[in-house]
């Protein structure tokens, strides 16, 4: 019996508290090898202004069928309107009772505490400046980097000393004009980075920074968010070490038809292409990566094999990851569930079984 419990000890406190880096690793406080292999739950990014769904299931049933289904973490999308602490718009209070009369931040609150009961982790999500659309740069007229920076601190003063919240995705899918460390301070998104993951551990030292690719470098064009080749002359450098995480979205044909779908190799040619952008950063043991957003409908004769070869990438390097997404609503990719949000995409997950990594 003793054995038991201390194996159960240790088991319990295997993922815990605050995160850190070690080349490519990411650590638990007690030095642990881990991993977020997560899901996106996406909709407090949106003029709802709650994470979708929740018009006809409760926030615990996603969340309960999340963590039985092996997913440990959440990455979580916002915009900024949502610091302003609006209303939600359309929760079914009698599937959610508990959420009744809160404002978004508190829904925000309620979902994420109930995700740390479950053993989950957190990763905040900055998508879009407002609900309107996503945008290619971090500030837009009506978003200053001023107040981007003024909202992140604003998020890590609220979830201060919470260790379920351990990851700031700085900014969803930096891409067009974007540049990487070409000392233009407009659109180098290298050195905003660095000034808003700077102000963020101004609060809370304890996240873990994640910096996202662009488009375009050096005439290599890539998915919007995923170009991480300048990384390799130019790393984001923070105050506060050992916190900086990249990452990466990567799509199938579906999406877009970008070149390497048509090359006469494909899908072997696959790796190349991840080694090219992103992949040497794990590597070369440079930093750890996340494959932030990726996911498929499965309904073009490609995506299973991209998606199998994506999915071997990412074991054989170690990448942490979170599938875009739960949501059956997404347009590009549909969801982990179906239309009902209850009954899970088996094909779907079955591929991301040999991934996933229990905290």
């Amino acid at each position: 019996m003793l054995f038991t419990l201390v194996e159960a000890a240790a088991v319990a406190s295997f993922g815990s508290g605050y995160w850190s880096t070690s080349g490519s690793n990411i650590l638990d406080s007690n030095g642990n090898v881990v991993k977020l292999a997560g899901v996106n739950w996406f909709g407090a990014e949106t003029s709802s202004y709650f994470p979708h769904g929740l018009w006809s299931v409760s926030y615990k049933q996603v969340i309960d069928q999340m963590a039985t289904n092996g997913y440990n973490s959440l990455r979580l999308p916002w915009s900024n309107d949502i610091i302003r602490d609006p209303y939600p718009n359309g929760i079914n209070y009698q599937a959610n009772p508990d959420l009744q009369g809160k404002s978004s931040l508190q829904v925000f609150d309620t979902i994420i505490n109930y995700a740390g009961s479950k053993g989950m982790k957190v990763m905040l999500d900055r998508h879009r400046p407002d609900s309107n659309g996503q945008s290619p740069l971090w500030y837009t007229n009506s978003v200053s980097e001023q107040q981007w920076i003024q909202d992140w601190q604003t998020m890590a003063r609220r979830y201060k000393g919470n260790p379920t919240v351990v990851a700031a995705d700085l900014h969803n899918e930096p891409h067009g004009n974007a540049c990487w460390g070409c000392g233009d301070p407009s659109i180098d998104w290298k050195a905003a980075a660095e000034r808003a993951g700077n102000a963020i551990h101004q609060i809370e030292p304890n996240w873990l920074i994640v910096v996202e690719g662009i488009e375009n470098y050096n005439g290599n064009s890539y998915w919007w968010g995923g170009n991480l080749m300048g990384v390799a002359n130019a790393p984001v450098t923070l105050n506060q070490p050992n916190k900086v995480v990249y990452s990466v979205h990567d799509y199938p044909v579906e999406v877009n038809n970008q070149v390497w779908f048509n090359d006469p190799n494909f899908p072997n040619n696959l790796p190349g292409v991840f080694d090219k952008y992103w992949g040497y950063i794990l590597k070369q043991n440079k930093a750890p990566v996340i494959v932030g957003e990726f996911g498929t409908t499965l309904n073009d004769s490609k995506d299973r094999p991209w998606l199998s070869t994506l999915v071997n990438y990412i074991k054989s390097t170690g990448a942490s990851w979170t599938y875009w997404c739960w949501n059956p609503n997404s347009g590009d990719t549909g969801g982990l569930v179906k239309d009902d949000w209850t009954t899970l995409q088996y094909e779907k997950d079955s591929f991301l079984n040999p991934i996933k990594f229990r905290l």
